[in-house]
């Protein structure tokens, strides 16, 4: 697949982030983590994200990102695009970026890089050198200390045909409208706040008609059902779904730090497809969080 053709991939359609599956002694577990990609594969997302933020990317050893990615590849070959999380100083995130090229990942999604804030002109030569490394398309995530200007983006989209996607993981209304309008059709729009589904109406007026889904990983009827209810202009289905899902979801997951991962490990353990615990220093639902969810997610019924 050319960095085009998954541009085209990503610009309908929902897409999501596979949690990542780890024992009991937090090793990666390749078998339960095959198993439910088979699981989600006839719902129907259009591109997946593996070792993503929400598959725990920031805790993977190099070794393990390798096989995680190849484990998506192989079982999704044929069916849907994997992209793979790539992060990290610039040698580190190359490194990532090429291991994922070389596992098979039709793109990267670039996460943002380490602790400290960076200039335009840093993240300029930072992606620059990444897109570079590899001939597969890259996906821009806009978010924490990666924060780029419009013109920023411009001159990367200008310099790398690959650069194919813009990831807005901020929120800031006005810088992404100016995004939007710097850019035109020359990147695809991604909308990638924790639980997007909740800011995904307004994302869809501004022109971001596609968004990630971490809640697919545990409800993916019903999170297929949002974004069709959306993409149709069936505000009433939406609106019903925020008032009874996702406002009191919101809720819960507000509780603890690091929560926006937690509870969607919790949700795939209570509907049977467990993924085991979170890696240190994330910390799991407490008992009493787990039920608050558990009777959450029965009352959409069935997935």
């Amino acid at each position: 697949m050319t960095p085009q053709e998954l541009k085209t991939a990503m610009s309908s359609g929902l897409l999501s982030f596979p949690l990542t599956d780890f024992n009991a002694d937090l090793s990666f577990d390749p078998k339960g983590y095959a198993e439910r990609l088979e699981w989600l594969k006839p719902y129907g997302a259009s591109v997946l994200f593996a070792a993503g933020g929400t598959g725990e990317f920031f805790s993977l050893e190099p070794v393990e990102f390798g096989e995680v990615v190849k484990v998506a590849v192989d079982t999704c070959r044929g069916h849907t695009p994997i992209i793979a999380g790539a992060g990290g100083a610039t040698k580190m995130a190359i490194q990532y970026a090429q291991e994922a090229e070389a596992r098979g990942a039709q793109g990267i999604l670039l996460l943002p890089h380490y602790l400290t804030e960076a200039s335009q002109e840093g993240l300029l030569a930072h992606v620059d050198a990444i897109c570079k490394s590899v001939k597969i398309g890259v996906v821009l995530y806009n978010r924490g200390g990666a924060r780029y200007a419009p013109s920023t983006v411009a001159k990367l989209v200008e310099r790398n045909p690959n650069l194919i996607g813009y990831k807005d993981g901020v929120g800031d209304i006005e810088h992404f409208v100016q995004m939007r309008r710097t850019l035109g059709d020359s990147v695809t729009y991604l909308g990638g706040l924790p639980t997007a589904e909740f800011y995904a109406a307004p994302y869809y007026a501004m022109g971001c008609h596609v968004y990630s889904s971490a809640v697919f990983n545990f409800i993916p009827k019903t999170a297929m059902a949002f974004y069709n209810a959306l993409d149709q202009g069936d505000h009433a289905t939406c609106n019903q779904l925020l008032d009874d899902f996702f406002m009191p979801y919101i809720a819960l997951r507000n509780k603890g730090q690091g929560y926006a991962v937690s509870i969607v490990k919790a949700g795939a353990a209570i509907v049977g497809h467990s993924a085991g615990p979170v890696r240190p220093p994330l910390s799991d639902l407490k008992p009493a969080e787990v039920e608050e969810l558990r009777a959450l997610i029965a009352k959409l019924g069935p997935q």
